[in-house]
């Protein structure tokens, strides 16, 4: 399968990778056909899980590289990872005081952004959008990273990425649904919206993508920047989201569980 991807420009398979992430994002929603609610204690771990992927995520895939790459260029290598990283935390909490969006479990009256009289579950899933484009960014600049052909970005391991991403996207998908159900609409209608909120990814994807192969100097800076972006998620919105219900060892165990596997796939498979 890889050698099949090889032969296709990055910016098909950043759109590729991003539908991937899509698609589990989806599957993660339909569940809602299929049970009622889900164990509050499973879910507060698969959000762990999550939160671990994509913690290293950040590390492996995308402030590694970009550190390495930075070895190159005429200034510390530290200074791309460094700004990259704080830019893509202050975007995302720029959008996160101007798009109304409402996480899980608070109320109407606890809605961030900018005060709207949109429905309660537009903003739920407008939350996990926000989750969703640093997702999708963070793939299109790893299959643009392995297109500029250096050795600390592999194909192989934007595909790691990509994969890595998919998995904490299943229970992202199924929180929105099962939230949106819990607000009474239909089980088509969760579904319907819970993948909605993933479509954003291969936008992003492409957009990322796009950036870095068009001006390849700011590429270890775009890599800093979606690892920042989903730092900021993290710690946010995930972590807290799973140690809501007081179930924090378990949510932690998770998250260690997940940062051990998204080191495994990078590591064994970059």
């Amino acid at each position: 399968m890889l050698t099949y991807l090889q032969q296709f420009n990055p910016v098909f398979q950043a759109l590729v990778g991003g539908c991937f992430t899509w698609g589990v994002t989806a599957l993660g929603a339909a569940a809602v056909f299929c049970t009622l609610k889900v164990n509050k204690k499973l879910m507060d771990f698969m959000l762990g899980f999550a939160a671990g992927v994509m913690i290293a995520a950040s590390f492996w895939s995308l402030l590694a590289p970009a550190i390495e790459m930075s070895k190159e260029l005429p200034i510390p290598s530290w200074v791309p990872a460094a700004v990259g990283f704080f830019l893509g935390g202050l975007v995302l909490r720029l959008i996160d005081m101007v798009l109304p969006h409402l996480h899980g479990g608070l109320s109407a009256g606890q809605a961030e952004g900018i005060k709207t009289s949109w429905q309660r579950t537009t903003l739920l899933v407008l939350a996990i959008t926000l989750h969703n484009i640093p997702e999708g960014l963070a793939v299109g600049v790893a299959f643009g990273a392995a297109s500029a052909g250096l050795p600390s970005a592999t194909l192989i391991a934007a595909v790691a990425l990509t994969i890595g991403i998919g998995l904490q996207n299943f229970p992202e998908g199924l929180a929105v649904s099962m939230a949106l159900r819990r607000e009474g609409i239909s089980r088509f209608r969760a579904f319907w919206y819970g993948q909605l909120s993933g479509l954003v990814e291969p936008i992003a994807a492409v957009a990322g993508v796009l950036a870095v192969v068009t001006i390849k100097s700011i590429l270890p800076y775009s890599l800093a920047f979606a690892a920042g972006a989903m730092i900021f998620v993290v710690i946010e919105d995930v972590v807290p989201e799973s140690q809501r219900h007081g179930n924090i060892d378990l949510a932690t165990g998770g998250a260690m569980i997940g940062f051990i596997v998204m080191m495994i796939l990078d590591v064994a498979l970059g």
